[in-house]
This record gives C-alpha cells, sequence and structure tokens, in this order.
C-alpha cells in the first residue's frame, strides 16, 4: 500500500506528520528501493566499483566551492545549520563533492588508478515538492576519478543504460553534449554573452539573472520564452579546443560501437559549475510525465579534485534518481511489490507450544528457511485464515498434545494431507519438502 493510499484511508489528521517534502517509506515502497539498490550493487560489483557512505552532513563551503556558490542547489535548495561550536553544515544536496572530499581526505589518490566508487542513499535540497522531486530524496551514483580517457564516460553512459534496461525501461535516449574546458570555454561563454545581450528584452527574469552570473545555465531553461532566444545561440561544440573536440568525438564512438542510442543536445550543460568537457543524460523518450525529467544526469569533472585542494586529477561520474525510477516503475507495473511470502506458515495453540515455537523458528532460521508465525494470536482458525491469505504451500500445526509428545503435524495447503513428524526432523523434512 502507497502513501497515498494509506492517507486516503486516514480519517483523522494526526498532531505529527512528516516534514513537507520529506516522506515515511512504507514496507510495499521499501521493496523497489531494495530492488533498485539490488540491481546497481551488481552492476557495481561487476565493474569493481567499491560502495562508500558518505555523512550526511558536510562544510557548507564544500558545496560552494565544488558545486558553485551561483549554481540553485547552492543559492536556493540547501539546507544549512550552525553548530553550537559556530561549525556551518550542510546535509548533502549531492554525492559528488562529497566522494571527491573522501579521495582527498584518506589519500586515494595513492591508491592504484582510477578509483572507482558506488553511492546509494539520501540527498537533500529544499525546493517544491512535486512527482519524483522530493526534499529528501536517494540516488544511485558512479564516480571514476583518476583517469582522462573518453572510454570512461561511455562507461558511465553504458552502466546507466544497462541499469534502466534491467529494471525494464523502454525508449531510452541518451542526451551528450561538450561544454569543453577552462582553455575553450571563455570564448564560448564570451560568444553567448553577446548573443543573449542582444536579445536581452526577450529573456526571463531567472534567464536575465543568469546572464549575469552563469550564463551557460540560460541554455538550459525551461521557459519558452528563453528557448526562442537559446535555439539562435552559438553552439558550444564549434568553439571546443583540439583537446575537448578529440575527447569527444571519442566518446561518441564508443557510443557507436556499443550501440547506444544517442542524440546530441547542443544546449545540455547540466547544472553545477564543476562540469568539464562531456555532459549527459539519459531519459524516456515516451515518458507520459515530463515533469519528471531525466531519469539521470552526469558528466565530466577534471578539474574539481583540484579545486577542492588536490592535485589536477580527471573523474567522471553520474546519478540517477531513485524515486523517478520507482515512480516509473509503479505506473508500468501498476501496483506495490509485495515481499515474496513465506511457504511455510507456522499455527501454534497453548502455552507450551507457545513457548518451544521461539525455539523451533530460531532453527528454521539459522537453517535460512523463512516461516510465518503470528505467535501473538491464540485462535487457531485465525491463525489458519491468516496462512491461506499469505497462500502458502504448508502449514505446522503445533498444539499442547504436539508440544508433550515433540511432534509436530503438517499440513499440504493444496491437497489437506497431514503427517506427523518428529519436531526434532521438522527442518530437515520441511528442506526436503520445499527444494
Amino acid at each position: 500500500m502507497s502513501q497515498k493510499d494509506v492517507d486516503k484511508k486516514i480519517k483523522y489528521r494526526p498532531r505529527f506528520q512528516s516534514p513537507t517534502g520529506m516522506h515515511d517509506i512504507l514496507p510495499g515502497e521499501l521493496e523497489y528501493y531494495k530492488k533498485v539498490y539490488k540491481v546497481a550493487k551488481s552492476i557495481a560489483d561487476f565493474y569493481d566499483f567499491k560502495e562508500i557512505s558518505t555523512p550526511i552532513l558536510e562544510e557548507t563551503a564544500l558545496f560552494e566551492k565544488g558545486t558553485g556558490r551561483y549554481t540553485d542547489v547552492v543559492e536556493k535548495e540547501m539546507f544549512n545549520l550552525k553548530t553550537k561550536g559556530g561549525d556551518l553544515l550542510s546535509l548533502r544536496p549531492e554525492f559528488t563533492p562529497p566522494l571527491a572530499r573522501a579521495y582527498l581526505q584518506h589519500g586515494m589518490f595513492s591508491l592504484p588508478q582510477p578509483v572507482k566508487l558506488f553511492s546509494f542513499g539520501p540527498l537533500f535540497r529544499y525546493e517544491k515538492p512535486q512527482a519524483g522531486r522530493q526534499r529528501q530524496f536517494y540516488q544511485i551514483d558512479f564516480e571514476v576519478i583518476g583517469s582522462i580517457n573518453p572510454v570512461i564516460d561511455a562507461q558511465i553512459i553504458l552502466i546507466f543504460y544497462n541499469l534502466f534496461k534491467e529494471l525494464k525501461f523502454k525508449d531510452l535516449v541518451i542526451e551528450i553534449n561538450s561544454i569543453g574546458c577552462s582553455n575553450c570555454r571563455p570564448n564560448y561563454r564570451r560568444a553567448l554573452i553577446r548573443h543573449l545581450k542582444s536579445k536581452q528584452k526577450m529573456l526571463s527574469p531567472q534567464a536575465r539573472k543568469r546572464l549575469k552570473e552563469n550564463p551557460l545555465r540560460v541554455l538550459d531553461s525551461k521557459d519558452d520564452r528563453d528557448k526562442e532566444v537559446v535555439a539562435n545561440a552559438p553552439q558550444i561544440v564549434d568553439y571546443l579546443c583540439e583537446e575537448c573536440h578529440n575527447h569527444f568525438k571519442k566518446v561518441l564512438e564508443f557510443l557507436d560501437e556499443s550501440g547506444l542510442p544517442y542524440r546530441l543536445n547542443p544546449h545540455l550543460v547540466r547544472g553545477l559549475d564543476y562540469y568539464t568537457k562531456t555532459v549527459f543524460e539519459i531519459t524516456e523518450s515516451k515518458s507520459e510525465d515530463k515533469s519528471q525529467g531525466s531519469l539521470m544526469g552526469g558528466g565530466r569533472y577534471d578539474d574539481l579534485i583540484q579545486l577542492l585542494g588536490g592535485k589536477s586529477t580527471p573523474a567522471c561520474g553520474g546519478a540517477a534518481g531513485v524515486e523517478r525510477i520507482i515512480n516509473s516503475m509503479t505506473e508500468r507495473e501498476g501496483t506495490i511489490l509485495e515481499k515474496k511470502s513465506s511457504r511455510i506458515f507456522l499455527a501454534q495453540l497453548g502455552d507450551l507450544a507457545q513457548k518451544k515455537s521461539l525455539i523451533l523458528l530460531e532453527e528454521f532460521r539459522k537453517k535460512k528457511i523463512k516461516v510465518a508465525a503470528s505467535l501473538s494470536r491464540s485462535s487457531l482458525r485465525a491463525q489458519l485464515n491468516r496462512a491461506n491469505r499469505l497462500g502458502v504451500d504448508y502449514t505446522l500445526i503445533f498444539g499442547q498434545k504436539e508440544a508433550l509428545d515433540n511432534n509436530i503435524i503438517v499440513r499440504d495447503m493444496k491437497t489437506g494431507k497431514q503427517d506427523s513428524v518428529s519436531l526434532s526432523n521438522i527442518v530437515d523434512f520441511m528442506k526436503k519438502k520445499i527444494r
């Protein structure tokens, strides 16, 4: 049952509720998170990405320096706090700067390069809650630090593409662009500013502000007024230096060789300052809800490690929003996943049987055999009804007489046939039954 279904059934408003944009993940919904994590972890293990978990709180300056002071994330969306000791901290809004910080702090530059890292966990951004975009949300993150080779860019894209394919996504489209480097981007920036200033009256107020602080961000504006101006703007690929041009060309060649469906998007810049060279997103081309945006985004960030105090270190990575993935999965499958039920149910009756049931369940656990039970219920009928609802194959009936005789009744729920089995042999007996 989803949170929305639960909310509909509640006829009163409780005194305390979860904060706006931060929701409880209920048992049925949690199965989707586990499924997405399981697929992502399997891919991470295959490609030898090491899982890492960074603190939810980081120094605010890490994001101001790394993500960019004039990005929407830093200007509008961070949850900031000041500790009693005067430290300025923020709930992490993204993974990349914390992972870059961990790379430096723990001397990972001394390890064989590149270092490949995988993360899965909650992030926080203060923005208007909507479908697939909450204030507390989860992401999958893959990062490769320490390689300039364009094959890494292609591999990150391939990893996410395969992740979505394994989760049964269809009609995937890779959008890709190059935004150059610190050598060639200034020339493009000047050309773009000239174009935008000549059309400044046509721009939205937000775009005019970005024109002063971060003009490249005007390119990915969703405002129709800005789109019209941007349509005739200079394209950054025409201003790439030889190194960036060759790098981008090789990335596209790798994608061609892999047979991945990509589309060049000259207006794709991503919203974070640390990106260099390749940037990319993966979207569902036939998604009914266009407000969901891309399923994932990422790119190369060759300057970030140096910006945070390390040596010049090339890197590339990407992240996918788990809630957006789950929303699409639930729309497609039309239901919330339920955890696979047990094939065996233990029904007990009487104090002695209930006491022995605790030990019996522990024996099943040690053998990794899942057994459902309702130990708090005293009515045998209620327990058998529960077994029927769960759809188990076998019910173990353990009453006062069976407890005294150290036997237990095994009922086949399909045929109704019953066998009496010694309590000392029941675990092995059932293991053979469900094999």
